[in-house]
């Protein structure tokens, strides 16, 4: 038997709606994706030891976050969920950027030293 086109477009309808809930679904919460990128980015700080080198920055960040979560829960809050996620997420890149820092500089110091060591054993040899 041969499908007619009358069941054809029953079943183009059919996906069209399955189609049209998954987006729904996924729209329904638009704070999940900043949500979603603050926590990643607090992960990539605490990574890069945040808490070592920016702290400060760090507990900002995860405070925001918090506050982001907490509202993305509450009905009468839930439009500044990602403004507050955006925010938790700038602190902590700006965390991690900042202990990348530390550790290049410390890094830098390092180098620096030992290239003096070394220069004060050539200018030790050249005097014997």
């Amino acid at each position: 038997m041969k499908a007619s086109f009358a069941q054809l477009r029953s079943l183009l309808c059919v996906v069209a709606c399955v189609f049209a809930l998954g987006g729904n679904a996924l729209a329904q919460d638009p704070a999940a994706a900043d949500l979603m990128a603050a926590q990643q980015a607090v992960e990539r700080a605490d990574r890069a030891d945040a808490d070592q080198y920016a702290p400060d920055t760090m507990a900002m960040a995860r405070q925001q976050l918090e506050q982001a979560q907490r509202a993305a829960q509450d009905r009468r809050e839930r439009r500044q969920a990602p403004a507050l996620a955006q925010r938790a997420a700038a602190d902590a890149d700006l965390a991690r950027a900042q202990s990348e820092e530390a550790v290049a500089q410390a890094q830098l110091a390092q180098r620096k030293a030992e290239v003096d060591q070394l220069q004060r054993q050539l200018t030790a040899g050249e005097g014997r």
